[in-house]
């Protein structure tokens, strides 16, 4: 296999590899496989452009190649038992003799996409998995079961009978692809480039799509007509592949609008919420709470005395008979008495006890 991508999938499918083929030229684009291939263990081999392109049989190498063991196919068996592990109804590819290799492989690069459990497509004229295929496929068929089968009719008509329902692509067919019933264990059959479906194959369709067109040209290609049909059996297999929710989104996309005086009413990163909220509460200490007076007898002196019924000095002076300014006498305890015969107080001058 040769190309970035497909030996990038082989290392995450843990392909047992022989060796790294590299072109020297290219070697420090792509240090990280020559790194990943020497953690594995694997001989790097440096070779010139035009040798590796006669071993990959084309020039969209990238200038890597990857020398593997031979692929390990599956059966129908295993690609029933594979969708009885994830718990989903059985989804299938049948390739019946697609030509071209970038067709093969675009259409294994979309299968894999949508999910589909496994490929089927016959040995005999039928486009072989070629690097050319391999490197169209991005690297996908590493993570899918391939079953090459002799008889391919006799392959859908065992589907049949585990109640997986053959839907053919047909340009003539009287439902289009949306309004067909694509869910349950379904398989698609895409027909070659030239001829479309078999005769045989054809028979052993339980229904048959097309998909609609208002341009000019009458028909699609065969890896972009095949591609459509797997994704719109995707949307009705599982309505939940859209994008995700809000409620799925992480929580710091959710966050609520923080109102602020001066300040945006976006959500703030919480980064950015924490480097805002440390300086406010550093700048702006809590203020210190201020002692305040309590109205107490004990704890405060009366700033002004309080009236008293008793004449003052001066007033007692004033109102002396003959109008005499001296001095007057100082009043006697009994006139220091209130009226309403409290207790004598003491003489002592007033002040904070």
């Amino acid at each position: 296999m040769a190309g970035r991508r497909p030996v990038e999938e082989a290392f995450v499918a843990r392909r047992p590899a022989i060796r790294l083929l590299v072109v020297p030229q290219r070697r420090a684009a792509l240090e990280k496989l020559v790194l990943h291939a020497t953690s594995l263990r694997i001989p790097i081999v440096e070779v010139e452009g035009g040798s590796l392109t006669a071993l990959a049989g084309f020039d969209g190498h990238q200038g890597v190649a990857l020398v593997v063991e031979p692929r390990q196919f599956a059966t129908v068996d295993d690609v029933l038992a594979r969708a009885a592990e994830r718990g989903e109804p059985p989804f299938i590819l049948v390739l019946d003799s697609l030509e071209d290799p970038h067709n093969v492989g675009t259409l294994l690069r979309s299968a894999e996409a949508a999910g589909v459990h496994g490929v089927l497509f016959p040995t005999h004229r039928q486009a072989p998995l070629s690097p050319s295929a391999v490197k169209a496929s991005a690297g996908a068929i590493e993570h899918l079961l391939l079953c090459p089968v002799d008889d391919l009719p006799g392959a859908l008509s065992d589907l049949h009978s585990r109640g997986v329902r053959v839907a053919g692509a047909e340009g003539d067919a009287p439902m289009t692809a949306r309004q067909s019933d694509l869910r349950g264990p379904l398989a698609i059959v895409v027909g070659s480039e030239g001829q479309g479906l078999g005769p045989a194959v054809r028979r052993r369709c339980d229904l048959f799509m097309r998909i609609p067109m208002k341009g000019t040209v009458g028909s699609l290609n065969a890896a972009v007509a095949g591609s459509i049909l797997l994704f719109e059996a995707l949307a009705q297999r599982d309505p939940n592949a859209a994008p995700p929710s809000p409620v799925e989104l992480p929580d710091a996309a959710q966050a609520k609008p923080r109102v602020r005086k001066g300040l945006s009413t976006e959500p703030a990163e919480p980064e950015e919420t924490a480097a805002v909220a440390e300086p406010e509460a550093a700048e702006a200490p809590a203020p210190k709470p201020r002692a305040r007076k309590v109205a107490s007898p004990k704890a405060e002196a009366p700033t002004k005395p309080a009236p008293s019924k008793a004449p003052s000095r001066k007033t007692a002076a004033a109102k002396a008979p003959g109008g005499d300014k001296t001095k007057a006498r100082p009043a006697a305890e009994d006139d220091l008495l209130p009226a309403d015969g409290a207790k004598k107080r003491s003489r002592k001058p007033a002040g904070p006890k």
